[in-house]
């Protein structure tokens, strides 16, 4: 297989693209922090300590991940158990409303909450009817950045919390209850214990995701609540401040290694797990008493409107004029689907959508295309060679979005002989790169294990029938890999739709997607105009989503 033309081409191209785009604009992040002018200095950390506003956007990140650690779990946690744990009347219906999470979420999401929430909110109206002195900004800072963040960064626990949940072991369960023990200590003692690595791995996520929170300090912050990578994003447009940008993103991408080191030594610690012979179904738990019952249920149902206004009345008002986006007003004469028209038939309206989709589309099918080849050399071939290559394609893991974007935008704003000499920073090119770089190491792992999957059997009996190991892999392997392919990068392609977090470093100012255009219509004057057609990009996110999280889960269970 080494000996193969073919496999020595990918080796060489792997090579350029990890030199090239992953490793070579991190050395830049470092020579631009410490050797500036060719010797040695720390004269940007010195910057960043004098800088107040740099100071305090520090702070205020990991406070928020600190709470975030907190409050997401409470709220996770409680989700999860009222969904998949306890029996609680209207199950499936709770956790159809608290799964709007994962197909509404990032910027989209935010932009939701603001336009209900904002100072130009259906519900900011209606409370400043009822409290005359309320302001109208009261939905800003630092505790609407934690609720909306709380509220949308549930999807973890929905789907690695429930699936851990319905691994134990009923017997162990009954065992306990057999012992004495109430339902709310088997619950603390037995049940919440098998689950610590499971929380262990969604709190450092949690914890991660507040530290390099970007559009919900963008756009529901402000000047008072300033976090790490807006200040890293205003710094990055100003030449003089760059420095102080690489700064405070090496700082995220150190703190990062340490928390997954963490989780690593955590995972590593101790074992959690039923060791029963034989298993049996966990069966949902009766709360026998009848007041905390009650409260439950009513903490449940609340959570899951909170849950649910957002996105159902930007469905609704998606179908109305600007007259009533504008006053909040509903009759039977306001609805028209005008502004599907406008978006669908529109070539302006619809750019945003178009741009997105093709970056995604092209994102999508560049790493499915190369990693179906990488994931198979790396799976057949194990030496320090393909082990180093291998971890060298987790950066985008290992290192925060922030750190990767500055990189390349320094990196590639001059001449640079590794990409022929082409200045990319501007282009359209870089935005992709950066896409198909931070969805590499997800497809390299699930294309990994279904080739692992895969009986060493099925190739023998094909070489013995006479077939070429092209053949083999074209008529046997790749057949097999296809469903998980095809279910990675549906999730690629989605979760690429509303991306801001890496388009507002790299976007080109004409080709700019549409996480961009919500943003910017989010933090805007609140024009009805323009948030109608917010209100239906949303809606096609929304649309697209649920699609795919059916074609990736609903399908399978349809076919079992």
């Amino acid at each position: 297989m080494l000996r193969s033309p073919l496999v020595i081409l990918l080796a060489l191209v792997l090579i350029w693209f990890i030199v090239a785009f992953l490793l070579y604009p991190n050395v830049v992040n470092l020579q631009q922090i410490f050797f500036p002018h060719g010797s040695f200095t720390v004269r940007a950390f010195t910057k960043l300590w004098e800088s107040q506003r740099a100071l305090d956007s520090l702070r205020n990140s990991f406070v928020l991940a600190a709470v975030l650690a907190v409050t997401v779990n409470a709220v996770g946690i409680f989700v999860v158990l009222v969904t998949r744990y306890f029996a609680v009347r209207g199950a499936r219906l709770l956790w159809l409303g608290y799964a709007t999470t994962l197909i509404y979420g990032g910027v989209v999401a935010v932009a939701g909450y603001r336009f209900v929430y904002g100072d130009h909110g259906y519900a900011t109206r209606l409370l400043v009817k009822l409290i005359p002195g309320l302001d109208p900004e009261w939905f800003s800072g630092m505790l609407a950045v934690v609720v909306v963040m709380t509220l949308t960064t549930t999807g973890y626990h929905l789907l690695f919390l429930s699936s851990a949940i319905a691994r134990i072991d009923q017997q162990t369960v009954e065992a306990a209850r057999q012992l004495g023990a109430s339902t709310w200590r088997v619950l603390w003692r037995v049940v919440l214990p098998m689950l610590k690595p499971t929380l262990f791995a969604v709190t450092v996520l949690t914890f991660l995701g507040g530290l390099t929170a970007f559009a919900a300090p963008q756009v529901l912050g402000g000047r008072q609540f300033e976090t790490i990578t807006p200040m890293i994003l205003t710094f990055a447009g100003i030449p003089s401040s760059r420095d102080l940008a690489v700064t405070l993103a090496l700082i995220l991408g150190a703190a990062t290694l340490l928390l997954l080191a963490i989780l690593n030594r955590m995972q590593a610690g101790g074992t959690y797990f039923s060791v029963a012979k034989v298993s049996a179904t966990l069966q949902r738990q009766r709360i026998e008493n009848p007041v905390a019952n009650v409260v439950v249920h009513v903490v449940a149902y609340g959570l899951f409107v909170v849950y649910l206004i957002p996105p159902a009345l930007i469905v609704v008002f998606s179908f109305t004029d600007s007259a009533a986006i504008s006053t909040g007003r509903l009759s039977w004469d306001s609805f028209t689907l005008a502004n599907y028209e406008r978006v669908l038939t529109h070539a302006t309206a619809s750019w945003p959508i178009v741009v997105s989709i093709v970056y995604a589309g092209v994102t999508a099918i560049v790493v499915i295309a190369m990693m179906l080849f990488v994931a198979r050399f790396l799976q057949k071939v194990v030496n320090a060679f393909t082990i180093t290559l291998e971890y060298l394609l987790h950066i985008p893991w290992m290192l925060p979005t922030t750190l990767l974007a500055i990189g390349l935008i320094v990196t590639y704003s001059q001449r640079q002989p590794l990409v022929g000499g082409v200045v990319l920073t501007g282009t359209v090119a870089l935005l992709a790169i950066a896409y198909i770089s931070a969805k590499i190491p997800l497809t390299l792992r699930i294309l990994k294990a279904a080739y692992a999957g895969i009986p060493d059997s099925l190739e023998e009996a094909a070489a013995v029938l006479g077939a070429s190991v092209p053949r083999t892999y074209v008529k046997v392997l790749l057949p097999l890999v296809l469903p998980a392919a095809a279910a990675v990068s549906a999730l690629n392609f989605n979760s690429l739709l509303d991306d801001y977090d890496t388009a507002a470093f790299l976007a080109h100012p004409l080709y700019q997607p549409l996480g961009i255009t919500i943003e910017s219509a989010a933090v805007g004057s609140g024009n009805s105009d323009s948030t109608a057609l917010i209100f239906v990009y949303t809606v096609v996110l929304m649309v697209i989503s649920t699609l795919t999280m059916w074609f990736v889960y609903g399908r399978r269970s349809t076919n079992r």
